[in-house]
This record gives structure tokens, C-alpha cells and sequence, in this order.
């Protein structure tokens, strides 16, 4: 079976020759190429030139062995595009500098088509699958609405979600208005980047995990389903729902959609596909963190996965989320062609 198909099969829950693995976060800070560029350009001038986000996006392809790359951007410039100021301050990561507090200023927010706000992620998708060549599928994304919504009304990051929890429990007026707008800007987004050509979709909801199940059907799940499904309207690329922190939410998360559901560490693979049934495929799910650990309690971190859904079409293994900075180089390689060789079937 070539490389090219391994993970869009698995994608579509056929039989594969070896278990596909990608890493999220895999083109960053853990490696000296990306490190260099970043000496000289801001992580915002990485992403909005599309010759060097091409070029970030195909670091990882060219150092490893993974049988997927993902387009190097960020889950943050759609804000921008909305009207919100962004910048990324070194020390405390990305600021919004007029988060949302008011009915006014969600209504002030602007709707506009991904091709004039986001052009340089499209052109540079068009630019990867040209070197690409066919070599490896290639992984569009977007952030949630949930997830832009709490940093938009934060401002930046946040540990517990005071003041975007409060305008959902306390102004759902607009609350809902503000996540209507972000899940249609979402959707087109993503439906954008598979016309560019991404041959598969991931939404990442990094931050829903700190909701209750019952606030996440209230007050998200219609939305994040909205943006799927104007995602996969008129694409039949293959869509990846990834949140962190939902082993409370997994049949939440699969109702909203997407072919495939990204589960992170804090529950075992084989009893999250239980609870989301035979009829997606799983993502995951190792803890970035066991990647600082000896190489032998790697594999056998990895191979602990791997075996409880062995022989189950369906399966891509990946990190439950993204590469931690400083991970050691060779480990990483060391992973990836472990995954492959514990799984390879003939």
C-alpha cells in the first residue's frame, strides 16, 4: 500500500498496512529548522507568507517518516479577519487587544469570505500540495468556536474561563449571536482550505473541556455541528473533531460531527471508542509529555495503545495534543517509526 493512502484510509475505517501517525503541533518549536526561522520572523509573519509557511509545514515531512503533514498556521488570525486585533507578546502568547465585553461589540464583528481574510494559509495549502507531490496527504484546520470565542472574549489564554462563561451564562443573547457568526466563519474556512486543497480537515476545540456535558449541548454543540457541516458541504474530505479534556463529553462531541474523534490522554483509546461506537474512526492518543521519557518507556507507552485496538480498522495514532517544545528530536523519530513497525501487518 503506498504512504500516500495509509491515512485517508484510515480516515474512512478501511484496512491499512500499518497503523498512519501524525503529530499534532508537528512542525514547531521542538526543531532547529523552525527555531532558525524564528530568529528572524515573528510567528505572525511565518504564517501570513506563504513561502515560509510551506516551507514550516514541510519540516517535519522532510526529517520523518509521518504519513501526514498538517498546513503550519495558527487557530487564531479568523479573529482577525472578524475585526479583532492580534499579536503574539512574548512571554504571555497571543493577546486579543479589544476582546469582546458587550452585545456592540459582537455585533461589530464582520462575516467575510476566507479568500480576503485568510488568502495567505489558501495559497500557501496550494503551495505544500505542489511539493508534496502526492508524497503524503495534507491536513487543513481551524480552531472551534468555542475555543476562538473564549479567546476572544478573554483576550488571551486563561485558566478558568471567568469572563467568557460569564457572558454565555449571563448575556446568551449574544452569546449565541457571537457563536453563530464564529461558526459560520469557521466553516467557510475549512471548506475553503479543502478547496485549496487539504484532503482532510481537522477542528480543534482545545479549550472545551472546561465545560459541563450539559453546557457543551446548550451552548456549543449546535454550533461546532454548523461548522461542520458547512465545512463538508460541498467536500467530501474526511473532518477530525479534537477537543482536550472531553472523556466526559465523547458522544457530545461525535453528535456535532466529524468522521473522525480525537481523544487526548486522560482516557484510554479503546474504552473512548467504546463510548463513541464503530462508526468513526479515533485519533490519539499519547501524552505529549511521556516523549521526554527513556525510548524504551516510549514504546512501551505506545505499544500499550496500539495493542488495545489492535487489528481495529480506523486508527490514527497521534499525541493527545501538541508536540511540548523541547522535545528531544530523536525521540520523536524514534516514535513514529516505532508505531509503523509495531503495527505493520505481512
Amino acid at each position: 500500500m503506498p504512504q500516500a493512502d495509509r491515512f485517508l484510509r484510515a480516515c474512512r475505517r478501511e484496512a491499512v498496512d500499518a497503523t498512519p501517525v501524525w503529530l499534532m503541533r508537528q512542525a514547531g518549536r521542538y526543531m532547529a529548522e523552525y527555531r532558525a526561522l524564528r530568529e528572524r520572523y515573528s510567528i505572525l509573519e511565518l504564517i501570513k507568507n506563504p513561502d515560509l509557511a510551506a516551507e514550516v509545514t514541510l519540516q517535519p515531512i522532510k526529517a520523518f517518516n509521518l504519513d501526514a503533514a498538517i498546513i503550519f498556521a495558527d487557530i487564531l488570525p479568523p479573529l482577525e479577519g472578524m475585526g479583532l486585533s492580534l499579536e503574539f507578546v512574548k512571554g504571555d502568547g497571543p493577546v486579543i487587544g479589544n476582546a469582546l465585553r458587550t452585545a456592540a461589540d459582537v455585533a461589530a464583528l464582520t462575516v467575510r469570505p476566507p479568500e480576503e481574510t485568510l488568502s495567505f494559509t489558501l495559497e500557501a495549502i496550494r503551495l505544500v500540495q505542489a511539493e508534496l507531490g502526492g508524497r503524503v496527504p495534507l491536513i487543513g484546520f481551524s480552531g472551534a468556536p468555542f475555543t476562538l470565542a473564549s479567546y476572544a472574549i478573554e483576550g488571551g489564554s486563561s485558566r478558568n474561563y471567568v469572563i467568557a462563561k460569564s457572558m454565555m451564562y449571563s448575556q446568551p443573547q449574544v452569546w449565541h449571536s457571537l457563536m453563530d457568526k464564529l461558526a459560520e466563519v469557521v466553516g467557510a474556512y475549512l471548506r475553503a482550505q479543502a478547496a485549496a486543497g487539504a484532503q482532510a480537515l481537522q477542528l480543534f476545540d482545545s479549550w472545551v473541556g472546561a465545560l459541563s456535558p450539559a453546557d457543551y449541548r446548550a451552548y456549543v454543540l449546535p454550533y461546532s455541528k454548523k461548522a461542520i457541516e458547512i465545512a463538508k458541504s460541498g467536500s467530501h474530505v474526511p473532518l477530525i473533531h479534537f477537543g482536550t479534556g472531553t472523556s466526559g463529553m465523547l458522544p457530545l462531541i461525535k453528535e456535532a460531527g466529524g468522521d473522525v474523534i480525537g481523544v487526548d490522554w486522560r482516557i484510554d483509546l479503546a474504552a473512548a471508542w467504546q463510548q463513541l461506537g464503530d462508526d468513526v474512526a479515533v485519533q490519539g492518543n499519547l501524552d505529549p509529555v511521556v516523549l521526554f521519557a527513556p525510548l524504551p518507556e516510549i514504546q512501551k507507552q505506545a505499544a500499550r495503545i496500539l495493542d488495545s485496538v489492535k487489528g481495529k480498522p480506523g486508527h490514527i495514532f497521534n499525541l493527545g495534543h501538541g508536540i511540548l517544545q523541547h522535545t528531544p528530536v530523536e525521540h520523536v523519530a524514534a516514535l513514529i517509526d516505532f508505531v509503523h513497525e509495531h503495527t505493520r501487518k505481512g
